[in-house]
């Protein structure tokens, strides 16, 4: 038998004793006595109850994902890892491991209250104030050596016994009386809630015993079952646990005057049979229980992420993944964590650091809320727990870890999500290999975009009421230039939306397949260089024709149908304009805009501006033409382009032109300038080709309209002899556009 066999061998018992012994830790001595005073008995309930809309879906959660698949070493890094990622995940696991390594110094130094007793002795009878690092550092220096020494056998063999203690404790607690129980007359009824404005303050002073909820599933890679033993121990401990808390605060809020609860820390020794001795006692075991849990879990989620090659340092993560030969402990990664806890102990005040604490794991806890609530929204075949939540409460955990986050401390909340950010970036530098997000999130945006699509059809608003440009551009060329693609993205940019289809000639089989899978790779990681805002495929057909038929008639991708057919020839060779030509009517059967783009060898001069040239036969194409010069110049590499409108029309009609089209600006709303808009009066000797070629030689992109008519006559010498201008667009319009 391997050692890694021999150390998966724990049941159900650790990981509820692990959690229970955190959640029933210091918090519940030190604090909820206080919290009782400041806020009466109602406000603590509340606080409880806002708490566990964490911990309980954040526990079902687990018991879920726990169900589905195995969950390996690292417990809720592991989970998170596996559906976010491994560069998001790491980023959590790293953050969760250093609040884990810190927890076990908060706990470490809880520890040492247990001794008040003894500092009060020492300052009454010598006048001298003992620093709390006397108890503390020798008590984590004793830990870490059993820890190094015994591994996960000894904690959790030591955890039935701090637990027996933490039992006894706590039932010669509510045994207990007191002489104020005995005057004062308290029910439910005329309990109190007080000092709302402090309600947050204390809910922040309260939020770590919740904490302990998953304390058990860091020892995932160390159980037999992982998937029945988790969903059982997490979900007990957290319902037990609530059910002590409320327990517990009715006792303190029967037995203890506000003022008292205040005023005395160890309040809880006033009630007990025995309490000078028995809760310094029971506080002893809950602290020392919970920084055994911490001191069990933290080494094995850093152990998960160096296996994981989280760290910039091979070495480094060789050394931290390294296991004893014997039983296979986190050796090293258990030295680091006691190291990191031992600097925390000796500075001895990690009060603003629990605060952080916390945030991290409101991050995590949020993090596995929102895997459960995706994995149900995207219902992936392969996602089959044999626990189920339900969704709703995934979601409401997920909301409540946020919103609690901010309202504990809104400086510290931003300072973890930057410090995360920070974390990502940098994994992100070194991991570009494993850039990008697990199937979870394109599971759930299937699943949007199919209900979405099916809405809009039901609903019959697939049809915009504002036009917008909604295209598909077919090109074989696709790897000789790139200048249709690039008139598409910036189409898709901001106001509109593409679809580019590289054609391959053939029929379809499985040759013509596996190549359209390679070029269409090859596409989009050579399109990938630039900001691409283009949906990207490849169409097998055997002629243009049928490739022009079969695209007109896929469905739009962004949920509205496909408004606008964009075709492509190159300038110095047209010989593809006869089978463009050919197929204007079978796309104007489908009530499609029509554009040709007429590619020159000559680059895009983006400073050059946007020249658009209406005529008098240009009726239904003008709006068309200014909209998409418009929607153009939108996109950042016309940043610092005009837009020219030139308008070649008859000297009688030249006044009321220019006063059309100026009020077409002004009520449009469009960014062009009066003195952009020229109106050239029609010359019986010039053709408009000359003025054309004339005043646009240098623009950046040239935008023309015709007239189906003038196609049928003319054919391919309607779009020749523009032989001074570069790149050209063509446009003819199915119908008038309008410009609100």
């Amino acid at each position: 038998m391997s050692s890694t066999s021999k150390s998966q061998k724990f049941g159900t018992a650790p990981v509820f004793f692990t959690a229970i012994s955190t959640i029933l830790g210091a918090i519940l001595f030190l604090r909820f006595g206080y919290a009782v005073g400041n806020l009466g008995f109602w406000g603590v309930v509340l606080i409880i109850l806002l708490g566990h809309l964490v911990t309980i879906p954040t526990a079902l959660a687990i018991s879920e994902l726990a169900t589905n698949k195995r969950v390996e070493g690292g417990g809720e890094y592991f989970i998170i890892s596996r559906s976010f990622g491994l560069n998001i995940g790491a980023t959590i696991g790293i953050a969760l491991f250093f609040s884990q390594a810190i927890s076990v110094a908060f706990y470490v130094i809880a520890f040492t209250e247990a001794f008040e007793p003894v500092f009060n002795w020492a300052f009454s009878t010598y006048g001298y104030e003992l620093p709390r690092q006397v108890v503390s550092v020798p008590a984590m220096l004793l830990l870490s050596f059993l820890i190094l020494k015994k591994g996960a056998n000894l904690g959790v063999k030591a955890l039935y016994f701090v637990v027996a203690i933490l039992f006894v404790s706590l039932l010669m607690f509510f045994l207990g009386t007191t002489d104020y129980a005995a005057v004062f007359d308290f029910s439910l009824t005329n309990a109190d809630f007080k000092n709302t404005d402090n309600f947050f303050v204390i809910f922040a002073i309260i939020f770590p015993a919740f904490t302990g909820m998953t304390a058990g599933v860091g020892l995932s890679g160390d159980l037999k079952n992982p998937s029945k033993s988790i969903p059982l121990g997490t979900t007990a401990a957290t319902l037990i646990g609530m059910v002590v808390y409320f327990f517990v605060i009715y006792k303190l809020a029967i037995s203890v005057s506000s003022a008292d609860l205040m005023e005395h820390q160890l309040i809880m020794a006033k009630v007990a049979i025995g309490g000078s001795l028995i809760i310094p006692l029971g506080l002893a075991a809950s602290t020392i229980s919970s920084a055994l849990g911490s001191i069990m879990v933290a080494p094995r989620t850093l152990q998960a992420l160096s296996i994981d090659h989280s760290f910039p340092s091979r070495a480094l993560n060789k050394w931290l993944a390294k296991g004893r030969t014997s039983d296979n402990e986190p050796i090293n990664a258990s030295l680091v964590t006691c190291i990191i806890a031992l600097v925390f102990v000796i500075l001895g005040d990690v009060n603003a650091v629990a605060e952080i604490i916390s945030m991290f794991f409101m991050l995590t806890y949020g993090a596995l809320c929102l895997i459960s609530f995706l994995n149900h929204f995207g219902s992936s075949p392969s996602y089959r727990p044999s626990f189920k939540s339900k969704w709703l409460l995934s979601l409401v955990g997920f909301i409540t870890s946020v919103w609690v986050m901010f309202k504990i401390n809104t400086l510290y909340a931003f300072a973890a999500v930057i410090v995360m950010i920070l974390i990502y970036l940098l994994i992100n530098q070194y991991h570009k290999h494993r850039n990008g997000l697990e199937s979870i999130f394109l599971n759930s945006l299937y699943q949007l975009n199919r209900n979405m699509q099916v809405f809009l059809q039901k609903s019959g608003k697939r049809k915009m009421r504002e036009w917008r440009p909604s295209a598909i551009c077919i090109s074989k060329d696709s790897f000789e230039r790139d200048t249709a693609f690039k008139l598409l993205n910036w189409i898709s940019y901001k106001y509109g939306f593409g679809t580019y289809l590289h054609r391959i000639e053939g029929y379809y089989s499985k040759a013509t397949y596996q190549q359209s899978q390679e070029e269409l790779d090859k596409l989009i990681s050579g399109f990938d260089k630039m900001e691409n805002h283009v949906y990207v495929d490849t169409i097998i057909s055997p002629s243009y024709t049928s490739a022009i038929a079969q695209a007109i008639q896929l469905p739009g991708i962004a949920g509205m149908e496909n408004n606008m057919v964009i075709f492509e020839f190159d300038k110095e060779n047209p010989n593809r304009l006869d089978l463009i030509i050919e197929n204007y009517a079978l796309a104007r059967a489908g009530n499609f805009d029509f554009c040709i783009l007429g590619s020159s060898r000559r680059e895009f001069n983006f400073k050059n501006n946007i020249h658009v040239w209406i005529r008098s036969s240009d009726t239904d194409n003008a709006n068309l033409m200014i909209l998409l010069s418009f929607i153009i110049a939108g996109h950042p590499d016309w940043r610092k382009t005009d837009i020219k409108i030139f308008n070649i029309c008859k000297k009688e009609n030249a006044e009321a032109t220019r006063t059309q089209l100026d009020e077409l600006v002004v009520s449009g709303r469009l960014p062009i300038s009066n003195s952009n808009i020229e109106i050239i009066l029609e010359q019986e000797n010039v053709a408009p080709k000359e003025i054309i070629n004339e005043k646009s030689a240098e623009a950046g992109l040239t935008i023309i309209g015709f007239r189906g008519e003038t196609l049928k006559h003319e054919k391919v010498e309607l779009f020749k002899s523009y032989d001074e201008i570069g790149n050209i667009l063509f446009i003819n319009a199915n119908s008038q556009k309008t410009i609100e």
